[in-house]
């Protein structure tokens, strides 16, 4: 044997630091590379490698025919020119193979061919083919994957309409199972959940949309900030504040970055519902979520709490607003004059004016025309007329609301006058009178009893084909019967029903009312008829109108008759009814039957009744002494 000092020598040169006692029994180390592992120059020829990887499973061959015969298809074309191939297949083909040919797309197809064999899949006999819920989400997992989300947003939609309302917790179950099948198990893209949100938004199965976010949220997944503002915006358009503001504070707590604008909208909506307390907790809400009050924000809560009368908590915002560095602007200004001309504090409004002026603010025709309305409202017409000539010196232009509240306030006032020069002044800056403009002359015109001017006035809307409304027949109707006139205001009546408008019952009872005065109680009894007819129920007013028509014509047999009617139709005579039928037995009949019968009626007497009983008694008593 070599010496041990040989040896030893090698195994130093091999790096092993052993003993010569050792060295017959010396063990490789543990740090020691094996000889396969060593590189090719120092192995063995005829080493063998000490791994060898299973060989590949076949291809399926039905996979194969398709996926050779989509590729032949000429690219961008549809698979009409492959179809006899795929025919020949398709007996064979499932729809778990579709989704094993996008699961692992073994012949690497282009995405848009497999998007046209889907859709040349979804054409074919349902004997022969038909699609699944897997495979509508395999094929939108798998175009979301290939940047084409579009496509997939249209295959989702298709989903959503067929699966209908309350389907979301099983499909997004779906969408679990199908994303588990996709390559190396990868959850589904993100754009695959803002499309499948968008897809129950645009469907406005909005309470599936928000279980849809829900329960990403409860499976961890990122939340589709731009879905979520979609669904927020379709909540905030359907007239209910309180609903979007719940999903709104609900995604805040997911992430979702808070903006001004969205609470300013929220805030509207609360306050156009009259909920101003409701918009004041969200108003507190901006800067507790980190973000900054607007001059919008102010403005809508303080135009809100205008509206519902509390001038207290809208100056306090005011308040509020000019320590937090938002200066107020015209709308502010717009909102609290407007406020304060409805509670008639007129001289705090004009006081507000001023000092918006003195801020270098410019008021706007609204505000203008604010001022004017109140102070016409207040029966100051002539403080009207100065703000008036103040606005034309300014250069704001009046419009037609401003005019008309000029034209109203004169006619209250009883200037027509005054209100015939502001129309004139009005056609010559180009405005139209329009139908409010010509009804407004044409009250004040009956009121005035001047029934000329009215008839005038109505020729002229006619001429102008502007239609006269119920408020302009009610006003010519009422004027013709406090002038006598009611044969013409019956006319009108009429004329109002034949332009389809219906007149109400105290319409019908001011003509029957006019036609029983002039003793035409056979026509007030039609007229009654014909307001039965349409619907109206007679009130105990029309029914006095007619029997006080009875009793001044002495007819107290048909009066009686129809107090009979009244109570069957369960209309409760009342203190003028009793006094009607006294002052007509009194006159005409026998006051000792009329006692009996209110006693039968169960009628109360009043104190003039008493007195007539007491008049009708003296005149017999003087009659008898007489005789």
């Amino acid at each position: 044997p070599p010496p041990a000092s040989g040896i030893h020598s090698s195994r130093e040169a091999e790096g092993v630091g052993c003993h010569a006692d050792d060295m017959l029994t010396v063990k490789p180390p543990q740090l020691r590379l094996p000889p396969l592992l060593r590189s090719s120059s120092s192995s063995s020829p005829a080493a063998v490698p000490w791994f060898s990887p299973p060989p590949p499973d076949p291809p399926d061959p039905i996979l194969a025919a398709v996926s050779d015969a989509i590729l032949a298809a000429a690219p961008g074309e549809t698979l009409d020119s492959s179809s006899h191939r795929l025919r020949r297949v398709l007996p064979s083909f499932t729809p778990s193979h579709f989704v094993s040919l996008l699961a692992g797309n073994p012949f690497s197809l282009p995405a848009p061919s497999l998007l046209s064999f889907f859709r040349w899949l979804s054409l074919q006999p349902p004997q022969l083919f038909r699609h699944t819920l897997e495979t509508y989400l395999s094929m939108a997992h798998f175009l979301c994957r290939h940047r084409m989300a579009p496509d997939a947003a249209q295959l989702l939609r298709t989903v959503v309409s067929r699966k209908g309302k309350n389907s979301a917790h099983h499909l997004f179950s779906a969408v679990l199972r199908t994303s588990a099948d996709a390559p190396r198990h990868c959850s589904p893209h993100p754009s695959f959940f803002e499309a499948m949100v968008a897809a129950y938004a645009d469907s406005e199965y909005v309470s599936d949309a928000i279980q849809c976010v829900r329960l990403m949220r409860k499976s961890r997944f990122r939340i589709p900030l731009g879905a979520c503002a979609l669904l927020l915006d379709l909540l905030m358009k359907s007239n209910s504040p309180a609903a979007a503001w719940a999903f709104y504070s609900e995604i805040l707590g997911y992430g979702f970055p808070p903006n001004v604008y969205t609470f300013n909208v929220l805030m509207h909506s609360f306050c156009k519902e009259g909920k101003v307390k409701e918009a004041h907790l969200m108003f507190d809400e901006i800067t507790k979520k980190g973000a900054k009050p607007t001059v919008v924000s102010f403005n809508t809560l303080i135009n809100g709490y205008c509206k519902s009368g509390d001038l207290d908590a809208s100056f306090e915002l005011k308040k509020l607003m000019q320590e937090a560095g938002v200066f107020p602007d015209v709308f502010t200004y717009s909102a609290l004059i407007n406020g304060l001309s409805r509670e008639r504090r007129l001289e705090d409004a004009n006081e507000m004016f001023k000092e918006m002026c003195s801020r270098g603010l410019v008021p706007n025709n609204v505000m203008f025309t604010t001022l004017i309305d109140g102070h016409c409202k207040d029966g100051k017409v002539n403080a009207a007329l100065d703000i008036y000539q103040e606005m034309l010196r300014k250069g704001v232009m009046p419009d037609l609301v401003t005019y008309n509240a000029l034209v109203n306030g004169l006619c209250k006032f009883g200037d027509l006058q005054k209100a015939m020069l502001v129309v004139e002044e009005m056609k010559k800056k180009g405005l139209k009178p329009d139908k409010i403009t010509y009804t407004t002359l044409i009250d004040g015109c009956c009121r005035e009893g001047d029934l000329e001017t009215a008839s005038e006035i109505r020729r002229e809307m006619m001429k102008e084909t502007v239609e006269l409304d119920d408020v302009a027949y009610t006003a010519l109707i009422s004027g013709l019967c406090r002038e006598g006139r009611v044969i013409d205001a019956e006319r009108i009546l009429h004329e109002m029903i034949g332009a389809g408008m219906v007149p109400d019952e105290a319409l019908y009872t001011m003509v029957i009312d006019g036609l029983c005065k002039k003793g035409d109680v056979r026509f007030a009894f039609n007229l009654l008829k014909e307001m039965q007819k349409k619907g109206h129920k007679p009130g105990v007013v029309t029914y006095n109108a007619i029997m006080n028509g009875l009793c001044k014509l002495g007819q107290m047999k048909n009066a009686n008759m129809l107090l009979n009617a009244m109570l069957n139709v369960g209309v409760i005579p009342d203190d003028v009814t009793y006094n009607i039928l006294l002052d007509g037995h009194s006159k005409h009949g026998d006051a000792e039957t009329l006692k009996e019968l209110c006693h039968e009626k169960g009628m109360v007497s009043d104190f003039a009744t008493y007195s007539s009983l007491i008049n009708e008694s003296i005149k017999k008593s003087k009659a008898q002494q007489s005789r």
